[in-house]
Order: structure tokens, then C-alpha cells, then sequence
């Protein structure tokens, strides 16, 4: 069986979404590059996205502006889940909408991807969902250095406890760090 990896960017100071709830991008680099985007998409199967950070992504993935970046062809070829109560219809970009019962539709994915893993690259409220229905097997995290303050935690109050082991960690050139962690219990 396949694993969820929830992907995600976080400030210094544990938060995912600035004050206003704006997204705030990493410093990126080659390097960011390849041990961000280039792993994630090389080891997944299937992404996974709260309705915002679908709209989002297939905007900017579909757009002449995303024509020569070396994810977009990956990117825009993967199955995707779009976790949403407001969407109907063909979401579009080679996804399907999941509507309800989030739990039920994470464990067919993990039955049925076959080349690799699920990627969850958000937003906050899907994050939240994962976490709070137990579903996450991994968190590859890059920590940026910033602190915003304020805005979107990434472990928000009422996340249940959770023991973690460190699966490895890699200092980036521009100064972020990638975190990835497993289940202490799996």
C-alpha cells in the first residue's frame, strides 16, 4: 500500500499562510528546485489538493507562464484529488472531486496508486482534515527562513498528538530546511 505524504511550506515560526491568509513562497533556487518540486513529483503517483490550492496550481500549471519550467509536463500529466464541498462537475487537469467521506477516498488511493506515493501539497484546511482523520503517513516539510507573525498554523489547535521519526533532513542553499518525517508508529 502507497503512503500520503503531506508536502508542504512553513515559517520559521509554524505557519503555512500569512497574516492575511497570502500565500508566501520559499526562497527558491536550483537546489530548492530539486529537492523540492523535482522529489516530490518524481516520487508521487497521485496529488491530492483542498479546493483554494487547486484553483491556485491549475492556474499557474496551465498558464503560458508555467510553458518551459521542467515540472509542468509532470505536473499537469498526474492524477489529482481535489478534496472540495463547493466544486461540481469535471474539475478539470486530469482530476476527480471528492465530495465526502475523505477517509474512504485517501485509503483507495493508497490501494490503487501504483507508481509511487500520494502527494498532499494542501492548503490548510485539507492539511487540518488529514491530520484530524489520521491519514498522513509522512510530512516532507521545508521551513523557510521567515517568520510571518501571524497567519495559518500548519499544526493548528486540536491536532491530535503525533510521535514522529526523523527519516532525514537537508540544509538548502538559501537557507531552508527540509524536514521529513514518518510515523513513529508505522
Amino acid at each position: 500500500m502507497k503512503k500520503l505524504i503531506l508536502a508542504m511550506f512553513t515559517s520559521v515560526d509554524g505557519y503555512i499562510e500569512g497574516p492575511s491568509g497570502e500565500f508566501v513562497p520559499p526562497p527558491w533556487s536550483a537546489e530548492v528546485g530539486q529537492a523540492w518540486s523535482e522529489h516530490n513529483l518524481t516520487h508521487a503517483s497521485h496529488l491530492i489538493y483542498g479546493r483554494v490550492n487547486f484553483q491556485f496550481n491549475k492556474e499557474h500549471w496551465t498558464s503560458p507562464a508555467a510553458t518551459g519550467q521542467p515540472e509542468t509536463a509532470t505536473i499537469n500529466r498526474l492524477p489529482k484529488a481535489v478534496v472540495s464541498r463547493t466544486l461540481s462537475g469535471d474539475p478539470g487537469w486530469t482530476a476527480s472531486l471528492i465530495k465526502s467521506d475523505l477517509a474512504s477516498a485517501v485509503a483507495k488511493l493508497k490501494e490503487t496508486a501504483t507508481d509511487g506515493d500520494i502527494y498532499c501539497f494542501g492548503g490548510a484546511g485539507l492539511a487540518k482534515s488529514l491530520m484530524l482523520e489520521n491519514l498522513v503517513d509522512e510530512y516532507y516539510l521545508m521551513v523557510m527562513p521567515k517568520v510571518l507573525g501571524g497567519g495559518k498554523r500548519l499544526f493548528d489547535t486540536g491536532i491530535p498528538r503525533i510521535d514522529l521519526k526523523l527519516i532525514n533532513s537537508r540544509r538548502l542553499d538559501v537557507g531552508s530546511m527540509i524536514l521529513h518525517y514518518g510515523r513513529a508508529d508505522a
